[in-house]
């Protein structure tokens, strides 16, 4: 399925994920358009249903990515999606989902480059884990 181009849903944080993404795109860093920004205060705030509904609502990927630990603009907000995504990991095989499809980064503000990077390999390795279960029941 060489011609497979994947969604993935990505909640950053306002603070710096999002900051980020707003210098990679003045910055012209290239990177794939397959990313849905979700924009929230931090990413303590990404509850657990979110990602597991866009999971089953057809994204191939989600990325939950924020402040770098320690630099957290709630204090411990990252350290919480932390403790989430380890264990969203575990729940999301249950619905019959791969690991590999949720993922956890921290961007600082001023990492454009590093925004981009990471968008390229997280489209990368999704395309290598080919559509979701969800997607493929929604074409069908």
């Amino acid at each position: 399925m060489s011609d497979f181009e994947p969604t993935i849903v990505a909640f950053f944080c306002n603070w710096c994920t999002y900051t980020a993404a707003d210098l990679a795109g003045t910055s012209r860093l290239a990177y794939p358009p397959n990313i849905r920004i979700v924009r929230v205060m931090c990413t303590g705030m990404v509850d657990p249903k979110y990602v597991i509904k866009a999971l089953l609502d057809g994204a191939d990927g989600v990325l939950v990515s924020g402040c770098n630990p320690g630099d957290c603009h709630y204090i411990n907000g990252n350290y919480k999606a932390r403790r989430r995504i380890k264990l969203l990991k575990e729940i999301i095989e249950q619905f019959g989902f791969e690991p590999q499809r949720l993922r956890l980064t921290w961007i600082g503000a001023s990492d454009g480059i590093r925004f981009a990077e990471i968008m390229r390999e997280m489209t990368e390795q999704i395309k290598h884990l080919e559509p979701s279960a969800a997607r493929l029941k929604m074409v069908i």
